[in-house]
């Protein structure tokens, strides 16, 4: 079987407000790279403030993609995000260009690296069942399960990944086949990319703090005529996109069915809300080297590297960026 070479991409990712497009912006600009955006809100045209889009001058100084690539009322999925992921992603890596994946949409950047193998639809009561199950006995004993009647696909599952060990275990349940012996079949590639993984964190009361503060600008910024416009645009309320964090409560608000204090604590409460999701999401994958934003240097030692095909290990706290800076 001949070697085929896995194109390289760095994945950039942590919750929202943390930071992830500066830190993308500096590192593509530094090591002559592009990012693709892996933000699930930010593929919308005209949903600019709610989404912290990056900037024009942003979106200029390091050319983004999968950013204004569809309205808010058109379909969108994380299969087609994988789909022109991909697509792009063998194009930059065609002209040696080196692909930045940067958001904190984590089912995104799953189907991009894993792909969304299925075979026939899942059957949803048997997944109810094992997202109970995984809940209340912890993902390492579904994983204990999944070695028994499927040790190929858990030898290649991590016990935190509960996505994936849920996945397997309702493929068996369903079909009595094992998802293994389908993903041979299909030609299924658990790793499609040759991976380098940073993630962004700070304190948990800090990125809070970021959080509530991000959440007032954007109000100062005009996301109330923002969500007025959408909606004389004929962009109707119960839209999946138009019930995304920020938009909904503004629409409630903009409905008079809350006050405006009303509307601005559930508007940071639930962003918080969603950051710890992200963060219980990404901190199951244990490929995952986690920096804080401030720490640009240790990033780009990683990412010289990792694209010079170095052995990757977490690096030293330092501050002096020096020698990085004259790649």
């Amino acid at each position: 079987m001949s070697f085929i070479k896995k194109s390289k991409i760095i994945i950039i990712c942590g919750p929202t407000g943390i930071g992830k497009t500066s830190v993308a912006i500096k590192m593509a600009k530094l090591f002559s790279g592009e990012i693709i955006s892996a933000d699930s809100m930010q593929i919308y045209r005209y949903m600019n403030i709610g989404t912290a889009k990056p900037s024009i001058a942003e979106q200029t100084a390091v050319l983004h993609h999968m950013i204004d690539i569809v309205n808010p009322d058109e379909h969108f999925d994380a299969a087609d995000f994988a789909a022109k992921a991909r697509s792009i992603i063998a194009e930059l890596s065609k002209r040696d260009i080196l692909p930045f994946i940067a958001g904190g949409t984590g089912f995104y950047i799953k189907a991009l690296l894993h792909g969304l193998f299925r075979a026939r639809p899942a059957d949803q009561n048997i997944l109810k069942k094992l997202k109970g199950e995984a809940v209340k006995f912890g993902s390492s004993a579904l994983h204990s399960r999944l070695e028994k009647v499927d040790p190929d696909a858990a030898n290649k599952i991590h016990p935190n990944d509960t996505f994936r060990i849920v996945r397997a275990l309702e493929t068996f349940e369903s079909t009595g086949k094992k998802i293994s012996v389908y993903q041979k079949k299909h030609n299924f590639e658990e790793n499609l990319f040759d991976v380098l993984k940073i993630g962004l964190e700070v304190d948990r009361k800090l990125l809070y703090e970021r959080i509530n503060k991000r959440a007032e600008l954007m109000l100062k910024s005009g996301f109330v005529d923002e969500v007025r416009e959408l909606l004389d645009k004929g962009y109707h309320e119960n839209l999946k996109a138009m019930q995304s964090i920020g938009y909904r409560h503004l629409i409630e608000f903009i409905r008079e069915k809350s006050s405006w204090e009303e509307t601005v604590r559930l508007f940071k409460r639930d962003t918080r809300r969603y950051a710890k999701r992200q963060l219980t999401w990404f901190k199951a994958d244990p490929e995952i080297i986690w920096l804080d934003p401030d720490e640009t240097d240790n990033a780009a030692i990683l990412i010289e590297d990792f694209r010079n095909g170095d052995e990757i290990t977490s690096p030293s706290r330092r501050t002096d960026l020096g020698q990085v800076c004259s790649i």
